[in-house]
């Protein structure tokens, strides 16, 4: 090569599969996003608690959104694929074709999400057995986990879906084998969804104890006995098939992959943070906490107490006149009333306790709802902002007592890594800050969990020597909100009123079910 030409750019595409949309974007060896497209995908609600997709809907939406992204660019630059998506189930038949996971018989319907939790009796079931793998999903399994859900199966589908069954996968793997033609699954996926360990493998004690000797005896082929670390490059990359319809290079590189939330720390956690006055520069990345702001921990949450409100429309239709959304306004109408004091302090006597669909973490307790106290006649707007604030940070509070069942286990945690929608939102954020007493890091690129699974296919295609050296130069701090410490002890009180909550909600429980 002479001195004036210089080498041809390296780009990886990343595809992240999240519950009401397929996101993709091409991204630079320094981690910058060139391109960006995203597809909805459908959803299926046959009946209360039941949540389906199609794997054939979602794929079309991948390779959409793919040829989306690399249109105009050289193909022989894109180096590699990678993949995140939900935890949710997809279920074929032994040639691969979709089954039905409903009573209708639609195999369409092939997939139940990981919101689904359909599977009450049967996660109750398996946390009786007191087996020792739930150790490794915190003591008790929560009903949106794999085990329960592959039982619900066999227990009420058992001639329409389950016998005719041959492959049951995690959607980020089931993508990466559409790509690939190689049914190895991800580390990621089998250890936090299927208690699968990376030092022993799968207990096949468990499996005969609740009901689920099938895989056993054929020794896990259909969920997966080849495994694979995130990152590592399958096959011989992609079939001409998947190349066709994604429209890339037959033979590029694709990743084992990640689940999404998972994907979202990738592109945050390793940052190099050099330069901004943080405690955790000088410690080992397990004192970094990568908090994934996205649909399923809080947008969910946020929009059911606003959009329940009677305030709502008004709010909508200001919103719409000042050309912002609902929250960019709402956090300037409690700029607006906040007075002297710190916008926080305006729920001094509401109080929410968030766990309208139950709680995954650190209690999972599915039985769990959510709670207001100090409500008022009065529903005007400012009702409505306050009512929002409380929520965003009961969401806080929630991290806070995440992080605290993490340090009573030996962990030491000193700052927090944001990404995903909400990390957009600054009272979101400082919140955070406040409430965590951490500083919080946001990244340069605010498509962390896109950047996360490009990090993947870097890894995949060879140009990196290892995910952390990829992480360490994909992803770049972008701003740091520290704590407001004159606060600490406003916190540290409604935090005690947030526990208290969840406790006297147990009480009423245990005096309602009494004789």
């Amino acid at each position: 090569m002479s001195g004036g030409e210089q080498e041809p750019g390296r780009y990886y595409v990343g595809v992240d599969v999240g519950t009401g949309s397929v996101r993709a974007a091409l991204v630079d060896q320094s981690g910058v996003l060139l391109a960006f497209a995203d597809q909805a995908i459908k959803q299926w609600e046959p009946q209360f608690n039941h949540h389906e997709q199609s794997s054939e809907d979602i794929w079309a939406a991948c390779c959409a959104v793919t040829k989306k992204v690399v249109q105009g660019i050289d193909l022989k630059q894109i180096r590699g694929l990678g993949f995140d998506a939900t935890c949710s189930l997809v279920v074929l038949d032994k040639q691969f074709r979709p089954l039905p996971v409903n009573h209708e018989g639609d195999s369409r319907r092939n997939i139940i999400m990981w919101l689904d939790h359909r599977a009450v009796s049967q996660v109750h079931r398996i946390n009786e057995t007191k087996h020792s793998v739930l150790q490794y999903v915190g003591g008790m399994m929560s009903v949106e986990m794999q085990a329960p859900k592959l039982l619900w199966l066999k227990e009420n589908l058992r001639e329409t879906c389950w016998d005719k069954a041959g492959h049951f996968f995690d959607l980020p793997d089931f993508l990466s084998w559409k790509a690939t033609g190689v049914a190895a699954r991800s580390l990621c996926s089998l250890v936090c969804k299927w208690t699968y360990s990376a030092d022993k493998g799968w207990d096949d004690s468990f499996w005969k104890m609740v009901g689920l000797e099938d895989f056993v005896a054929d020794n896990y082929s259909k969920i997966g006995n080849q495994v694979l670390p995130p990152g590592a490059s399958l096959g011989n990359g992609l079939t001409p098939e998947a190349a066709k319809d994604l429209g890339l290079p037959t033979g590029t590189a694709v990743a084992a992959s990640l689940i999404d939330a998972h994907a979202g720390g990738l592109g945050v956690i390793g940052a190099d943070v050099r330069g901004h006055g943080l405690v955790c520069e000088g410690q080992p990345v397990t004192s970094r906490l990568a908090v994934i702001c996205g649909t399923s921990s809080c947008h969910m949450g946020i929009d059911h107490m606003v959009q329940g409100h009677a305030a709502f429309p008004e709010l909508q239709a200001k919103a719409t006149a000042r050309c912002q959304n609902i929250y960019a306004y709402l956090n300037s109408h409690l700029d607006l009333i906040k007075k002297a004091r710190p916008v926080g302090f305006l729920t001094v006597d509401l109080h929410v306790w968030p766990d309208f669909h139950g709680n995954r973490s650190p209690l999972a307790d599915l039985t769990l709802k959510g709670m207001v106290t100090g409500l008022k006649l009065s529903q005007d707007l400012d009702d409505l902002a306050i009512l929002y604030l409380a929520t965003v940070q009961a969401i806080a509070f929630g991290t806070r007592f995440i992080i605290e069942a993490m340090e009573a286990a030996g962990h030491s945690i000193s700052t927090l890594f944001l990404c995903g929608g909400l990390s957009k939102n600054p009272l979101f954020v400082q919140m955070h800050a406040d409430i965590t007493g951490m500083p919080v890091v946001l990244s340069q690129e605010v498509e962390s969990v896109l950047v996360g699974a490009a990090i993947l296919g870097a890894c995949a295609s060879g140009d990196f020597t290892s995910v952390q050296e990829a992480m360490a130069k994909m992803s770049k701090v972008g701003k740091v909100v520290f704590p407001r410490r004159e606060d600490k002890k406003y916190y540290d009180k409604k935090y005690q009123v947030f526990l208290k909550l969840v406790e006297h909600q147990k009480e009423y429980s245990a005096i309602m079910s009494g004789d």
